[in-house]
């Protein structure tokens, strides 16, 4: 089906600027292309999540609308996620259907989702291949920065807790705010996304598929090219892709984790694998010095192009696949706030090897084991329960396994447990 013409949309805010006619005609076959991989008419269905938007958040040079998930309890200086729509999508279908809200309101943070347009997008697919969009200070990348600013004045939230996810085009975006704004969001989580700034030298539906293969330091340079007096930390970055997917084909995951492992000095083996959830999604952790987990690639095994979700009442349960390109699998959501530390229904993390009260093996944040009794902290630091291992920074973003034998003597066994 040809896209819808690329004009305004009555009552759509105006764009801040004049798309070139060669442009346009780019647009429009990227429209084509990904308007195929997630075609199809929104649900009928009645929104189950009240959101509210926010109209004033700054200058809004993207055009892009504002909405705001706030939990009925919020602690004090609440962490924020923003979350980004894929193509076809709008930010109600998102919210009703990733589990985020649920997440926000058992997990205590602040949900932040960014709109698009058919007025800037035929598919109303964010503009992750545009370079008056993807580039910091203009366009689409500064609207959602603004948005970011936004949550944390207007509701007191932390801004050293501000993270991102989204998925397909607002995968990609993602990885556009974590490049260009590395100073804002300290984490991010690409779903069915692809690296930042494929499209300096390659058109759009090459970079989605077959791909492009380039090597870890030359991905790692656009990122640097994107803030170029950056010198601070770079954000953690998680991966997530469906293992059948031929809209944006699984190199690149590859390709992104080439990008982001070289921008913390990695390598591209990861220092632990392991299978999650109820249908075993392979999960490969790459390790900073400290233990953090810098960089993390969830492969979900048989789902093609979507957001994996896992309809259910169960603590890693969430979602609903009652829109297209939701898929049953696991409750990516879940796991994406755990990734960035969020994650509050079970002290230990969730991360056990072992079950209930015969458990001997727990993998969780340093915070996390402080507050389950197995770990101390003092300066800043954490140790090991009666080994007094040093365990790295108190926070949650280190991730540690510990072993406890004999009872309450715990040592580290990030290399394998028991």
């Amino acid at each position: 089906m040809s896209p819808p013409p690329f004009g305004r949309a009555p009552g759509a805010p105006p764009r801040a600027r004049v798309l070139p006619r060669f442009l346009t005609r780019l647009l429009a076959v990227v429209a084509v292309v990904l308007g195929t991989a997630l075609a199809g008419p929104l649900p009928a269905a009645r929104a189950s999540v009240t959101l509210t938007q926010v109209s004033d958040f700054g200058s809004n040079p993207g055009a892009l609308t504002m909405y705001v998930y706030r939990p009925a309890s919020l602690p004090a200086h609440p962490p924020v996620v923003v979350a980004l729509h894929g193509c076809t999508q709008n930010a109600q279908v998102y919210a009703d259907n990733s589990g985020l809200p649920q997440l926000a309101d058992r997990d205590g943070f602040l949900l932040v989702l960014a709109q698009t347009s058919s007025a800037n997008n035929p598919s109303q697919c964010f503009n992750w291949f545009q370079t008056t969009d993807n580039r910091r200070g203009q366009g689409e990348a500064l609207s959602i920065r603004q948005m970011a600013s936004q949550a944390v004045t207007a509701y007191g939230a932390d801004p050293q807790r501000v993270y991102v996810t989204g998925l397909s085009a607002g995968g990609a975006m993602t990885a556009v705010m974590l490049a260009t704004y590395p100073d804002v969001f300290s984490a991010g989580a690409v779903v069915a996304g692809l690296p930042y700034d494929c499209t300096r030298d390659n058109s759009p539906y090459t970079c989605m598929n077959p791909g492009v293969d380039l090597s870890p330091d030359a991905w790692a340079q656009r990122v640097r090219d994107a803030y170029p007096s950056y010198t601070g930390p770079w954000p953690r970055t998680a991966v997530w892709y469906g293992d059948q997917d031929t809209t944006v084909v699984p190199r690149n995951a590859t390709e992104l984790r080439d990008q982001w492992t070289a921008l913390h000095g990695l390598s591209q083996t990861p220092s632990r694998t392991t299978t999650i959830g109820p249908d075993a999604t392979r999960q490969d952790q790459y390790l900073a010095a400290d233990g953090t987990v810098a960089v993390e690639v969830d492969q979900v095994p048989g789902i093609g192009h979507g957001t994996p979700v896992d309809p259910g009442t169960g603590t890693q349960q969430c979602g609903s696949t009652g829109a297209p390109y939701f898929a049953a699998s696991i409750c990516s959501s879940y796991w994406i706030a755990r990734f960035f530390g969020l994650d509050t229904s079970d002290p230990g993390g969730g991360g056990g090897t072992g079950g209930g009260s015969d458990a001997t093996c727990w993998t969780a944040s340093n915070y996390a084991q402080v507050q389950a009794g197995r770990a101390t902290t003092s300066g800043g630091y954490t140790y090991a329960k009666g080994s007094q291992q040093n365990m790295g920074l108190y926070n949650t973003f280190v991730t540690h396994t510990l072993k406890e034998s004999p009872t309450g003597y715990y040592t580290i066994a990030d290399n394998g447990c028991p």
